[in-house]
């Protein structure tokens, strides 16, 4: 639950990063709002909601892959196999209590790297 817990902080965090810039406007030149001024820091926000978002996506599909293995024998659809086989390659299955800094690290990479969208194909 505490990896559910952390994804949720994330979203939280993304929700905070997301707020529009333009709230932020101070008049300048001419005691004019200058938006154009706002946009490069509203676009550097972007980064760190992306990194969050893989890790929200890393954290459910390392939930999801829990679940279905302990479904097991039952089987999930042709993608969800390939996805679930995706993630068992970088994070094994949880038999005992650990850290998963590591595996939510492997499967956000996975994510980074487009790994996913190719199950599609």
């Amino acid at each position: 639950m505490i990896a559910q817990v952390t994804a949720a902080a994330l979203a939280s965090e993304n929700k905070t990063l997301a707020a529009p810039h333009s709230v932020d406007s101070i008049p300048t030149s001419g005691n004019q709002e200058d938006y154009v001024s706002m946009g490069m820091s509203a676009a550097r926000r972007l980064r760190p909601m992306l990194d969050n978002l893989r890790n929200i996506l890393a954290i459910e599909l390392l939930a999801a892959c829990q679940g279905i293995d302990l479904l097991s024998p039952l089987r999930t659809g042709t993608l969800a196999q390939k996805a679930h086989a995706r993630v068992r390659s970088v994070a094994k299955k949880v038999e005992e209590d650990r850290s998963f800094a590591k595996d939510i690290d492997a499967v956000a990479a996975l994510i980074a790297d487009g790994n996913f969208q190719t199950i599609l194909r």
